[in-house]
């Protein structure tokens, strides 16, 4: 199964054949398909690949937040700290979402409501969970504000989410986020709308963060954030795993041709002016994957068996796994 290695032991979070589907007008589809992964506590993993390929709908079904209509959670089991995410009552995910584990969305103003002043909200997600005063809250969040790079954050505690830049909001999410010190952080795409300088250092809050043994879930197209922030990487294409392994193992030797690709299309200093490498085509449509491997219509290595069968994960050994039969072929 993708991801039942991990280097910190016992694992925080234990997803098993989580498989999410949407029912539209055009009909019903898979936007993510058996995954499965682990993650140890204070053990940060990437999960990557292109969009559409169905890692914000993964996040969203570990806790339970994918919208009903039009979406349903299918089947799967989900384990965090031992207790199954699933079964649990809204009392009780309540307790859990924004304080044992938290979310950083892609676009902040989905998750900001636009009637309430940013200082309100990020007052109220303290009262929540911990037993203090509202000034005490208050001066909380505030200290917070300033931690994620927003000046004046005693003015800004006043501004309401329309009146701050795309910028500003998303460091507003990440604060809240982030203030709490949740065992388990699961952020898509955290950084996109931030200058570099403000990237870096929020970097640097999470990964003293994970020094308290806090686990970072982060969902990125950036392999050099990949690089910088996970020990352990999974690949996502076309609503599966396809390969999961450690980052020295991914980035050195990576055992399927869709990783390979995204390596290749990173820019490098070392090409000069050659143009950038990419994988033809595009990510097919859910409502027309092909059958097999979704990848076999961009696959250079794609043969017989690739069209007819679904690859599973293949063990390559060092807890690396690939879902590509040129795995089980190399063992004939």
């Amino acid at each position: 199964m993708a991801g039942d290695q991990n280097v910190h032991g016992q694992s925080l979070l234990s997803v098993r054949n989580l498989t999410v589907t949407f029912t539209t007008d055009d009909g019903r589809f898979k936007a993510a398909e058996d995954i499965c992964m682990d993650i140890g506590r204070g053990e940060s993993v990437g999960l990557v690949g292109e969009s559409g390929c169905g890692k914000s709908v993964t996040a969203l079904g570990l806790t339970r937040l994918i919208p009903n209509p039009p979406g349903c959670i299918e089947s799967g089991t989900v384990l965090f700290d031992g207790a199954d995410i699933m079964s649990m009552d809204t009392a009780a995910l309540r307790k859990i979402r924004g304080n044992a584990i938290s979310m950083i969305f892609q676009e902040p103003l989905s998750a900001l409501s636009p009637l309430h002043r940013i200082g309100r909200q990020l007052a109220e997600a303290v009262l929540l969970h911990r037993r203090i005063s509202k000034k005490e809250a208050w001066r909380f969040a505030e200290d917070w504000l300033r931690k994620v790079g927003i000046p004046d954050a005693g003015e800004r505690m006043h501004s309401y989410p329309y009146q701050l830049s795309g910028g500003m909001q998303q460091r507003v999410m990440i604060a809240m986020a982030l203030m709490l010190e949740p065992a388990l952080i699961i952020a898509d795409e955290p950084t996109t709308a931030l200058d570099v300088t403000t990237q870096a250092q929020i970097f640097d809050l999470t990964l003293r963060m994970k020094q308290n043994f806090t686990s970072l879930l982060l969902i990125t197209h950036d392999m050099g954030v990949v690089w910088e922030m996970c020990e352990r990487v999974i690949v996502m294409y076309a609503s599966r795993i396809v390969e999961t392994g450690s980052r020295e193992a991914i980035f050195e030797h990576p055992a399927h041709p869709y990783t390979a690709g995204l390596l290749e299309a990173i820019p490098r200093l070392s090409r000069g002016r050659q143009r950038l490498k990419d994988i033809p085509g595009q990510v097919p449509s859910p409502f027309n994957y092909p059958k097999g491997c979704h990848f076999q219509a961009r696959c250079p290595y794609a043969f017989e068996r690739c069209r007819r069968e679904t690859p599973p994960l293949f063990d390559c050994g060092g807890g690396q796994k690939s879902a590509c039969f040129l795995m089980d072929k190399a063992k004939e």
